[in-house]
């Protein structure tokens, strides 16, 4: 299973959210909950996109978003949660 993240999605990532590839691979090394599905029509795709909440190794939260595809996993995006982000997966993660 490989993180696949596309050149536009890091190039947002580092941009937009200040997100290196690094910072990712780690919330999913460290990642303690379950993955929840985004069910948000606004957000639905061909493939079922899933998030978690986790920390990089240094302490900083990030939502990440992404989706299973022939057994690897393909980022949408990963950014800081805000507060009902964090509410949701603490009740549900």
């Amino acid at each position: 299973m490989a993180l696949i993240i596309s050149q536009q999605i890091l190039e947002k990532l580092k941009s937009k959210h200040n997100v290196s590839e690094e910072d990712v691979a780690q919330c999913f090394a460290n990642r303690t909950g379950n993955y929840l599905l985004d069910t948000r029509e606004a957000h639905a795709s061909d493939l079922p996109t899933r998030w978690f909440i986790s920390e990089t190794d240094y302490g900083r939260k990030l939502k990440v978003v992404f989706i299973f595809k022939d057994g690897d996993i393909f980022l949408r995006t990963a950014f800081a949660p805000n507060a009902k982000e964090l509410d949701i997966y603490t009740k549900y993660g």
